[in-house]
């Protein structure tokens, strides 16, 4: 995916072997260990004939073959989610500078270096539709609600089910965009064919949104999505209230994620194991109160910070200009 996602924007791309080793269990272990080492092995080969003045971090095992490759570079290490995994937390003891989206995330910060709080960095296009346009590129109804559902890049299997069940009810009463990630959208496309013709024209699918990503945030009233990182950006800047579905297999990440927001007033979780029971009830609850939506949306507006991606770039200039020898960019 994330090659996919790198070369839309003609950046260079390569890969290297890498593997977790967090839960793999012994018989993974050995296998892991050595699609580090070759990691290891070719991020050097990398990193000497590329000659970074500056590397850039948000985790995930892969980072960390590279990040002791170019430990003698200066780094930066960016902690997306408020409380790191166990990669990035290896990484932050080799960075020079650290980043982090949220204050909180400063109590999982080494000792020592206490962190710069910049805000989840969002891509500047993505902020630039207005409700109108947003409405007319996704064929879209401006006189009804909209929710939007969506789980990621490859989809949230109980997410998506758990609203096709409950279509015949919600559809009277709002529009849903529904971005079902690739693993589900052959079943997805198929229940959408049983509806009838007035229910399938408020009910609008997609495996997956690029550029248009933007345009579903800003025109939407509602989502229901996991809790990843992203939501601590994105949700503030487009004002966005929520109902969250923290992931149940990825350690307590997503449900911190969640929990920061919900104990600000900016969002209502729902457990994964709870979709069948409160999914439908919850939406319909918010959907009937746009005063408790407004004051999500205020709550959401005090967390925003639109220079996210300018702080952290300023950061890495920094860093290049001590490894340059102090010559000014």
């Amino acid at each position: 995916m994330e090659g996919e996602i790198v070369s839309r924007q003609n950046i260079d791309f390569q890969t290297i072997p890498a593997a977790g080793l967090h839960g793999v269990g012994l018989k993974n272990l050995p296998g892991n260990l050595t699609k580090l080492v070759k990691g290891y092995l070719k991020a050097s080969t990398i990193i000497r004939e590329f000659q970074p003045e500056a590397m850039f971090f948000t985790g995930g095992y892969l980072a960390v073959p590279v990040a002791y490759a170019g430990r003698s570079v200066p780094s930066l290490v960016f902690m997306p989610d408020i409380e790191p995994g166990l990669a990035i937390k290896v990484i932050a003891n080799l960075a020079e500078k650290i980043a982090l989206s949220v204050e909180q995330s400063r109590l999982h910060t080494p000792a020592g270096k206490p962190g710069m709080v910049t805000g989840y960095p969002v891509r500047s296009q993505m902020l630039s539709w207005d409700r109108e346009r947003a409405l007319q590129a996704l064929d879209l109804k401006s006189d009804a609600p909209v929710l939007l559902v969506f789980g990621g890049s490859k989809g949230a299997r109980s997410i998506n089910r758990a609203v096709l069940a409950i279509l015949p009810t919600l559809l009277p009463e709002m529009q849903v965009l529904h971005i079902t990630g690739s693993l589900d959208w052959e079943e997805v496309s198929a229940s959408r064919e049983k509806l009838s013709y007035s229910q399938q024209e408020g009910y609008h699918i997609y495996p997956f949104l690029h550029e248009e990503m933007g345009a579903a945030l800003r025109c939407a009233d509602l989502a229901v999505s996991r809790s990843g990182a992203s939501i601590l950006g994105e949700y503030p800047l487009f004002e966005l209230p929520s109902i969250l579905v923290p992931y149940p297999h990825a350690w307590r990440y997503q449900k911190t994620n969640a929990s920061y927001l919900a104990e600000r007033g900016a969002a209502v979780i729902v457990d994964d194991g709870e979709l069948t029971e409160r999914l439908l009830p919850e939406i319909q609850t918010l959907m009937a109160d746009p005063d408790r939506r407004t004051d999500m949306r205020l709550a959401l507006r005090g967390m925003a910070r639109p220079d996210a991606a300018k702080q952290i770039g300023q950061a890495l200039f920094e860093l290049a200009e001590r490894r340059r020898g102090g010559i000014q960019i």
